[in-house]
């Protein structure tokens, strides 16, 4: 999407809001602890999961933010030893390095956030979410766009929301159509 290219901080900003907005709503709607936890929203993971998955992506995107904020440089990791330390050191993957599987929720993600609960995620997800705005409305337009941080933190936010978002409306209509 080369239009993201040309994006400001006065046009990106709400629109990711917006975006976050639909979610939060979406996972309203999705409504009781039970049902978060639910397997079988996509694959075998639950809403829960998938919210796992997405605080790992955005805070994947909230450090590599802090790193531009403080002049530090990020390079993707392109050796497996490489990729599996930055896993091991950060607690998710190097999701910009072209060894990830950038599709699909990272199975050591979603067995980190096992045992957490639903509560502990939102919380931590929100954080991430608050560092991003936050970082962003710090940096200039020029980082912005020197680091193409439009369109990488429009990868890490809400493309995963969209995505989540389909699997979830998915998994609440075959809901619906069962109880009927």
């Amino acid at each position: 999407m080369k239009t993201i290219s040309f994006m400001n901080k006065i046009i990106f900003l709400p629109r990711l809001q917006r975006e976050r907005d639909k979610f939060e709503h979406l996972l309203n709607q999705a409504g009781f602890l039970r049902q978060m936890t639910m397997a079988g929203v996509f694959r075998n993971l639950s809403i829960k999961d998938l919210l796992a998955d997405i605080l790992s992506r955005e805070q994947f995107i909230a450090d590599r933010l802090s790193e531009v904020l403080h002049g530090e440089s990020y390079a993707p990791c392109t050796s497996y030893t490489a990729f599996e330390d930055f896993q091991k050191i950060n607690g998710y993957p190097d999701y910009e390095s072209p060894l990830c599987h950038k599709e699909k929720p990272d199975h050591l993600v979603t067995q980190k956030y096992k045992r957490i609960s639903l509560d502990d995620i939102v919380e931590q997800e929100l954080a991430a979410y608050i560092s991003i705005v936050s970082a962003m409305e710090r940096l200039t337009q020029n980082q912005c766009l020197d680091h193409d941080l439009f369109h990488r933190v429009a990868e890490h936010t809400y493309r995963p929301y969209r995505h989540a978002s389909m699997e979830i409306q998915r998994w609440l209509k075959s809901i619906e159509t069962e109880l009927k």
